[in-house]
């Protein structure tokens, strides 16, 4: 046994020895789905905790910490992998939202779960929980309590979790700029080597929706004869000279000065400032898409997503996070509740398992408090999804065109990513076996690979998950008549939060890198 599980366990016995930790944590799961983890492994799952002596028992088998689910269940011990949507939706009680905040930096979660709460209070949720992961993230929770039992005709309990998932998305998307300000206030003015970063993190915000805008590099020219000038965004290098475009100049254009620039693609807004230039150089503009709209807000800072952000595979069916007042195994201290006023001062002392103090972690939400939350993030999403929609349809359709022969594919021409996700994962597997199972579907993988493949990378986890997630997963996607692609390698949710990517990719989607080793192959080979 090594010395840091000697640790948790010398003091697990006498912690939940507490009534009053046993009696917080049995009212908190109440008509929740609560599984004890032995450590490093979870216990079977359906289960649930009702008597204070169910704690005492599964301590003395070796628990050392306890995991609710966010939904909430008529009857949990009747849940199972194999049940429909509709008899699941028949079993859900309801939902409470929980916002999962995660960074490798403790003052970066603080600082982000802070402006959530704000922009909660801004949406009209004056009540909330808040409690200390018991590692370097927090938790938020606002009750199912604050909002309303139908919405748009729809029951909000089955729709977990479409609802609470797109509210996480639409906070994100809220509070990046503020973030972003935070984060280079701290980061600004340090040096960035002792972070252990292996991703970009930078990033320009569109002054209008918020999103992330496309970096490119603008060049200058100007002709040395006439002295007229033009701009060219992201040319690529060739040998041919580019001739003026002044009718009768003869001239060549050479490169004056180039320059990073930055465009929001759904909004047309860029930090290309053509009146500024043409009035300088009587310039004219080429290779410019459309008309677009000027905004010297459109700057480049710190990425605040790059060292923290809210973990939204944390809202998915059945999933389970750790209960307030539980106790973590990686650092024996108890995940604490906080109030608001708390957040900046806290330190990993004040939740020392044997000094602290109960206090509620639910909040006592009014019914409907959250509706306008809830108007809001949907709204939002509804918004969002139309202009992916259409810059993804194009996308899907040039996708489907392509004739993929897996028979042509090796598993030596996978991505390095996807060969590096092969060896197993310790954090974040679900989001490594959805990439997984659409790379394989993509690329046409039969159903009989695709099942094997998934099961053998399982068993390289650390820990592996559950048998019935696993099962149910593959099932869904086989089910699909459209195959789904795996996530870019922008996402960051995905391959860089999970340590998959060690230097920037040369395409944009591990399909796209497959197909093109295919085609090189089968070239040389005719």
């Amino acid at each position: 046994m090594e010395e840091k599980e000697k640790k948790v366990r010398k003091i697990t016995h006498l912690y939940y020895s507490n009534p009053k930790v046993r009696e917080s944590m049995i009212k908190f799961g109440k008509h929740r789905e609560v599984v004890p983890r032995y450590f490093e492994n979870f216990g079977k799952r359906p289960d649930m905790i009702q008597y204070s002596s169910d704690i005492i028992g599964l301590v003395k088998k070796g628990a050392t910490s306890f995991h609710a689910s966010e939904e909430l269940w008529n009857e949990p011990l009747n849940l199972n992998s194999e049940l429909s949507q509709e008899e699941t939706n028949k079993l859900r009680k309801g939902w409470d939202l929980l916002i999962d905040i995660d960074s490798k930096y403790l003052d970066i979660s603080k600082i982000l779960t802070i402006l959530v709460l704000e922009a909660l209070e801004e949406h009209g949720v004056k009540n909330y929980g808040v409690k200390f992961s018991g590692k370097k993230g927090m938790h938020v929770i606002v009750s199912s309590k604050a909002f309303p039992e139908e919405f748009n005709g729809v029951k909000t309990k089955d729709m977990f979790p479409e609802w609470p998932r797109a509210i996480c998305e639409y906070l994100m998307q809220q509070v990046r700029r503020d973030f972003n300000k935070r984060v280079s206030e701290i980061f600004g003015n340090f040096g960035m080597e002792k972070f252990e970063i292996k991703k970009e993190i930078r990033e320009a915000l569109c002054p209008n929706c918020n999103r992330p805008a496309k970096k490119g590099i603008l060049t200058t020219l100007r002709c040395p004869l006439c002295k007229a000038s033009i701009q060219r965004k992201d040319i690529k290098a060739t040998k041919k000279r580019l001739r003026c475009t002044q009718e009768n100049c003869a001239g060549i254009l050479e490169i004056e000065n180039e320059g990073e620039y930055f465009e929001c693609k759904e909004c047309g807004i860029s930090n290309i400032n053509k009146q500024e230039v043409s009035g300088r150089y009587a310039a004219t503009f080429t290779n410019f898409a459309r008309e677009e709209r000027y905004s010297s807000e459109l700057k480049e800072e710190y990425s605040g997503a790059s060292f923290g952000s809210s973990d939204f595979v944390l809202v998915a069916p059945r999933h389970l996070f750790r209960m307030p007042y539980s106790l973590h195994e990686g650092t024996g201290l108890a995940s604490v509740v906080l109030t608001k006023e708390e957040i900046e001062s806290f330190e990993p002392k004040h939740a020392d398992p044997l000094k602290i103090k109960i206090r509620e972690f639910m909040p006592n939400n009014f019914e409907g408090e959250a509706r306008r939350l809830l108007s809001s993030a949907l709204e939002w999403k509804k918004s969002r999804d139309e202009i992916e929609k259409k810059t993804g349809e194009k996308k899907y359709k040039d996708y489907e065109k392509t004739e993929i022969n897996s028979d042509d594919i090796k598993e030596e021409m996978f991505p390095a990513p996807i060969k590096k996700l092969l060896n197993g994962l310790e954090d974040g597997r679900k989001r490594g076996l959805f990439i997984l199972i659409t790379f394989l579907r993509a690329l046409n993988f039969s159903g009989e690979y695709v099942n094997k493949r998934a099961r053998e990378w399982n068993e390289k986890n650390k820990p592996p998950l559950k048998e019935g997630y696993v099962k149910s997963q593959i099932e869904w996607h086989l089910k699909q008549r459209k195959k789904i692609l795996p996530p870019n390698y922008s996402n960051d949710g995905f391959y860089r939060d999970l340590g998959l990517i060690e230097k920037k990719p040369d395409t944009k989607n591990p399909i796209v890198e497959v197909l093109r080793k295919v085609r090189k192959f089968n070239y040389r080979r005719f």
